[in-house]
């Protein structure tokens, strides 16, 4: 994900310095490029030195996004003092990251506080020039595959129905003329830009659903007024650092530094990653069965895809340590081979707790679990959490590997059969050997569903896998008239 929105601002900057040199845009093309290396320079640096004084690890795209993104909120430099100014502000914007921070996790949109400080001393560098009718379309573009990314359709929309509602309320006046006051919204005001590029970052967008929605709320309904108390003015720097107030109050405050302990190979090609947490006990991490966090491991030369990634808790909450599971293919990234590299005592960071594909309060509710590969491992973590617990469910978990030797975790899926959990391990290819009354040959059907679960209408589904067998399987069960609504998949940033 954060490599689509480097690369997508790249592109973005690109198309706007052409626009500058065709007089297209109101700043010159050589400003735009004076302005942008400046930036680009200054969050680079000041990032490296705030990393070290700090003593914390840093993110290799981090200094760039942001570098890129106040190239689009800043007035261009055309003199030595518009220099300074520019350097200044990427300055504050890196160092907002580790000064206003709590517990190692920033509280505010690094471009969106830069600008808005300067702006309560009298420095107003804000233009939000990218909200202009030549950048829409482009802007629109990348905001889409963000939000397809990302899966943030609904927290967008919820904001753009908000700030437009606000801006004609703002605007309301009896000759009001509505039409050329929509195209002046999506021509003049950063609308897209801020909606989908900068409200999606997800350091600072809360966890589930309905906490993205009040965040989206908040900050659509403050982008669209107008006043002005003291030195505070309703500008869209305003708006995101109050939703960026609100996201920090009502997410998880955790970001944990995770000592390796153990490395455990369970099967060919997938491995547990077991960790403790710096600090002792007192920083347990509360989380929920079925959630996940984002992982960074510090190492020079990372490839196209970064040094972060999401991954699912596989441990459960009532287990001590931090268990990460994954699978490593052929001619791995670098992030995985650094992860399969690691020493015992080596450090890893893992934050943004999230995930909504947790078991139901209700406890009656009759579920189907299916798991494909390494997907397993969310469903690890809560047959554990009932094993601890002795909580009984009524669940028929479907597990399909391409061999017997690639299940992981079987143990304790066997032992959940005690409280209600009905095991079928579907085998793609059983290499003639023995068939158990719990395994079945080939892959997992609408037939097999039918037969091995005819109560399937009642029942919620929850799908983890690639996202290829994820949207397969959503197809077949809604084929079978299983309601949308009953079917939940596994969901992070960056798996599609």
């Amino acid at each position: 994900m954060y490599r689509l929105v480097l690369y997508g601002l790249m592109f973005l900057s690109l198309i706007s310095i052409a626009l500058g040199f065709a007089g297209v845009l109101s700043y010159s093309g050589l400003s735009l490029i004076y302005t942008l290396l400046i930036l680009t320079v200054v969050c680079f640096i000041s990032n490296i030195v705030f990393a070290k004084i700090f003593k914390v690890q840093t993110n290799v795209e981090s200094s760039s996004i942001t570098a890129l993104i106040l190239f689009f909120l800043v007035f261009p430099a055309t003199t030595f003092s518009d220099f300074k100014i520019i350097a200044l502000v990427g300055l504050i914007a890196m160092a907002s990251k580790y000064i206003l921070a709590i517990n190692r996790k920033h509280l505010f949109n690094p471009a969106a506080v830069s600008i808005f400080l300067l702006g309560a001393f009298g420095v107003g560098i804000g233009s939000w020039w990218v909200g202009s009718e030549s950048m829409l379309i482009p802007t629109a573009i990348l905001g889409f595959l963000v939000l397809r990314k990302v899966r943030r359709f609904t927290m967008f929309f919820t904001f753009l129905v908000f700030a437009v509602l606000s801006i004609i309320l703002n605007r309301l006046t009896p000759t009001l003329d509505v039409a050329t006051l929509f195209k002046e919204i999506f021509t003049s005001w950063p609308i897209i830009f801020l909606g989908t590029i900068m409200l999606t970052e997800p350091l600072t967008t809360p966890p589930t659903r309905k906490l993205q929605i009040g965040y989206a709320t908040i900050v659509g309904l403050l982008f669209g007024m107008q006043f002005h108390i003291g030195f505070v003015y309703s500008t869209p720097e305003f708006a995101l650092i109050v939703g960026n107030i609100y996201s920090y109050i009502v997410s998880p405050k955790a970001r944990l530094v995770l000592t390796m302990i153990s490395r455990n190979k369970l099967t060919n090609d997938v491995y547990d990653f077991v960790f403790k947490i710096d600090g002792g006990s007192s920083e347990k991490l509360d989380f929920k069965p079925g959630q996940y966090l984002e992982w960074t491991l510090g190492y020079n030369r990372p490839d196209s895809r970064g040094n972060r990634r999401y991954f699912t808790i596989a441990s459960s909450p009532t287990e001590e340590n931090i268990i990460l599971g994954t699978k490593f293919y052929p001619n791995p990234s670098t992030f995985k081979q650094k992860l399969l590299s690691l020493e015992i005592g080596d450090k890893i960071v893992a934050s943004q707790l999230s995930g909504e594909f947790i078991m139901p309060k209700d406890k009656n509710k009759k579920l189907v679990f299916m798991a494909g590969g390494i997907g397993v491992t969310p469903f690890r973590s809560m047959a554990k959490y009932m094993l601890d617990n002795g909580e009984k469910r009524d669940i028929t978990f479907f597990y399909s590997n391409k061999t017997i030797g690639d299940t992981a975790y079987k143990n304790i899926f066997d032992s959940a059969e005690s409280l209600g959990w009905k095991n079928i391990y579907v085998v793609n290819d059983t290499g003639g050997g023995f068939i158990a009354p719990n395994m079945r040959a080939g892959f997992i059907t609408k037939e097999m569903i039918v037969k091995d679960v005819p109560d399937y209408k009642e029942r919620v589904f929850y799908i983890s896998g690639t996202h290829g067998m994820v949207s397969m399987f959503e197809d077949t069960l809604q084929k079978l008239g299983v309601k949308k609504s009953q079917i939940k998949t596994d969901f992070f940033p960056g798996f599609v």
